[in-house]
C-alpha cells in the first residue's frame, strides 16, 4: 500500500472554481469578497453576530487575548494539554498563564480543578476543546459568572461540533478557530475569531489592520499587526465550508470505523465515544498506550513510520515547554495526567481524504507493533 499521510485535506467542491473567479476578476488581497462572505457565512454557522478572519489560528487567539484587555500581571486559566499558540498568546499580552491538568477520560481540562486557580489576578478562562470532544462548558460558564472573568473559547478542532445542541464557538465572550490543513475545514493557512460583542469586534478588526484609522489611515494611535487573510484563503474557505456537515459526517464514521477494529485491544485507551453534552467529532483519532506497553509513544509512531504510516504526537504539556519554563513560569507545577498523555500519546492518520481501506490498514498494522 502507498503510505498513508497523517492528514490530507479534501479540495474537490468548489475551490477551484472560486479560486479562478478571484484571478480572474483580480481581487486576491484581503479586500476581495470572499472574505466578507466567509465571515458572515462562519459567524452564522456558529450563531455568532460578528466574524472576524484572519491569517491563521495562533493570530486568532492573540488578537482574542488582547482584545478581552489582558494585559501585564494578569492571570489567565487554561488547559497545560494543549498547543502552545494559547499560552504564548497569554505571554505575548504580558498576561500569566495558570494551567490545569488533563481529565483522564475526555483528555480536556479537568474542571474540577478551575476554581482554586482562581485568585484576584485572574481575568479569564480559556477553554480548548481538545481533538474533537468539547470541554463541559457549564460549570465553567457558571465560574465566569461567578467571578467576573471573560471566557475565551479556543475552538480551532470542533469545526461542526456542539455542546448541548448548540454550536462550539458559540460560548463565552470571544471564541477562534483555525482553519490549517488538518481542520476539518481549510484556508491553507487562516483563522476567524467570532463574538456577538459589536466593541470586540471592532476592536479585533482593528489589530488585524496594524490599527489603521478610519480618520487618518497612517497615523496610529497604537501598534497592531497585520492580520489579514487574502480573498484566495477565503475563497478557499467558503467552499469548505458548504461541505461542513458532509466533512462532519465523515470524521465520525472515520472515528466510528477505528474503534471498531481497535477495542478488543487491552493495551490502548481509545477517545471517548461520547458524554452526556456532545458525541465526539474526532478532529483526529488520538490513543494512548495504557502502561503495561513496553514502548512508550515515540517507539510505536518510529514503528508505524517504518510501515509508511504517518502519525503525529499528543501535544506537549504547557508546564513542560523549556521556553516557558526560561521565563520563569511554572515553577513546581506538575500535572501527571497531562504528562502522562503527552509521553504515552499520539495520533493515527485522520484526514478526510483517508479511506476506509486504509483506516483498516493502519489498524492492522497498529495491531503489529502492539503485540
Amino acid at each position: 500500500m502507498n503510505p498513508i499521510p497523517v492528514n490530507e485535506p479534501r479540495l474537490d467542491g468548489n475551490e477551484k472554481k472560486y479560486l479562478i473567479e478571484c484571478i480572474d476578476t483580480g481581487w486576491i488581497s484581503s479586500e476581495g469578497p470572499f472574505v466578507k462572505q466567509l465571515e458572515q457565512e462562519f459567524a452564522a454557522r456558529v450563531g455568532r453576530k460578528y466574524g472576524i478572519a484572519v491569517s491563521n489560528g495562533s493570530a486568532a487567539l492573540e488578537a482574542a487575548v488582547i482584545a478581552v484587555g489582558i494585559t501585564t500581571g494578569d492571570e489567565v486559566i487554561l488547559p497545560t494539554f494543549t498547543i502552545i499558540s494559547c499560552a504564548a498568546a497569554i505571554v505575548r499580552a504580558g498576561g500569566i498563564p495558570v494551567v490545569v491538568d488533563a481529565d483522564p477520560i475526555t483528555w480536556n481540562m479537568d474542571i474540577s480543578q478551575i476554581e482554586a486557580k482562581i485568585t484576584p489576578r485572574t481575568k479569564a478562562i480559556m477553554v480548548v476543546h481538545i481533538y474533537g470532544l468539547p470541554t463541559n462548558l457549564d460549570p465553567i460558564l457558571n465560574l465566569a459568572n461567578k467571578y467576573g472573568l471573560s471566557i475565551i473559547e479556543d475552538a480551532a478542532e470542533v469545526h461542526g461540533q456542539t455542546y448541548k445542541n448548540l454550536p462550539c464557538g458559540s460560548f463565552g465572550d470571544i471564541s477562534t478557530f483555525s482553519f490549517y490543513p488538518n481542520k476539518h475545514i481549510t484556508t491553507g493557512e487562516g483563522g476567524i475569531i467570532v463574538t456577538d460583542d459589536p466593541q470586540l469586534a471592532e476592536r479585533c478588526q482593528s489589530l488585524r489592520n496594524l490599527c489603521f484609522q478610519p480618520h487618518q489611515r497612517f497615523v496610529h494611535e497604537e501598534l497592531g499587526w497585520n492580520l489579514r487573510m487574502s480573498n484566495l484563503q477565503a475563497a478557499v474557505g467558503v467552499a469548505q465550508l458548504e461541505r461542513l456537515d458532509e466533512f462532519a459526517a465523515r470524521k465520525r464514521a472515520m472515528g466510528k470505523l477505528y474503534t471498531e477494529l481497535l477495542a478488543d485491544i487491552p493495551s490502548i485507551q481509545l477517545p471517548l465515544a461520547q458524554t452526556d453534552y456532545a458525541d465526539n467529532i474526532y478532529w483526529v483519532y488520538g490513543i494512548v498506550l495504557e502502561d503495561e506497553v513496553p514502548l512508550d509513544a515515540k517507539v510505536a509512531m518510529n514503528r508505524l513510520a517504518e510501515a509508511k504510516i504517518g502519525t503525529r504526537p499528543f501535544f506537549w504539556c504547557m508546564h513542560e515547554q523549556p521556553v516557558l519554563l526560561k521565563m520563569g513560569l511554572f515553577a513546581g507545577v506538575s500535572c501527571p495526567v497531562a504528562e502522562r498523555l503527552a509521553r504515552r500519546g499520539f495520533y493515527l492518520p485522520s484526514g478526510l481524504a483517508l479511506t476506509d481501506q486504509q483506516i483498516r490498514h493502519v489498524a492492522t498494522m497498529l495491531r503489529g507493533i502492539l503485540k
